[in-house]
């Protein structure tokens, strides 16, 4: 059973067509980017997929389940997460104070966050959601003293305290200066190996050196699916991706 299945996913706003017959599924364990041009679509189909907006017309099914219908809070529950581009830290607490926000959420007991009543528990689950990603030391840390990469990864840790079965990984390395760009790449290189994660990404390094397959949307359409390799290879994508006579990159 395929953890994420859309097919013939339609979406216009008025007369104007954004997302045109796409169709693709993803597997438990499986590593996806789904990569394209400004304009060609990714944006609005990573939101039909979360449930910030509906589909004009098509399937969403999430592990076997038609989720259309549902809301992005209801995915979320299911195990449908996505991160980094809609999250949101707070400042002016610590990191792991962020991260027993998150859980308390997830259980829905936020309110004995401020009491700190029947917490042992979340406390164990935060050191080791923090210990999985390495940054155990910046527990006590405040967020806002800490750089842009290293939120990245304390936002992956929220995510995954949700218990994900599918992770949109929406653009995590937008803004994040280039030396800090690997820290974000090794925390991804490390996600459970049962996840299925899609990566929305415009950092090529970042694609070609972690995907296993390549998803590229052109103009609102699937114009390629394959390995990275393949992509690297594909005439099409030269041509509309990366310009005549271009090359996307040296698939690894």
């Amino acid at each position: 059973m395929a953890r994420l299945e859309i097919r013939d996913i339609c979406k216009s706003f008025g007369a104007l067509v954004v997302i045109s017959n796409v169709s693709f599924r993803l597997e438990a364990g499986e590593r996806a980017a789904l990569i394209g041009p400004n304009g060609a679509g990714k944006t609005t189909l990573v939101n039909i997929i979360s449930g910030a907006i509906p589909a004009s017309s098509g399937l969403v099914s999430f592990q076997g389940v038609d989720i259309g219908g549902t809301s992005m809070a209801q995915r979320a529950r299911m195990g449908l997460i996505r991160t980094f581009q809609i999250s949101r830290l707070f400042d002016a607490l610590s990191v792991e104070e962020n991260l027993l926000v998150a859980l308390l959420h997830r259980d829905r007991i936020a309110s004995r966050l401020w009491s700190r009543s029947g917490t042992g528990q979340h406390d164990e689950q935060v050191a080791d959601g923090l210990g999985k990603l390495g940054i155990t030391h910046l527990a006590r840390k405040t967020v806002k003293d800490i750089s842009l990469g290293e939120k990245r990864l304390v936002e992956l840790s929220l995510a995954l305290a949700m218990d994900p079965k599918l992770l949109l990984l929406d653009e995590p390395a937008a803004g994040i200066p280039r030396g800090e760009s690997h820290m974000v790449l090794e925390a991804v290189n490390q996600l459970p190996a049962d996840l299925a994660v899609l990566l929305i990404e415009h950092d090529m390094d970042i694609v070609f050196g972690w995907a296993k397959r390549i998803i590229v949307l052109a103009g609102g359409s699937v114009l390629a699916d394959g390995s990275p390799l393949a992509i690297s290879r594909d005439e099409s994508v030269k041509r509309v991706y990366f310009g005549q006579g271009g090359e996307p990159y040296a698939a690894r």
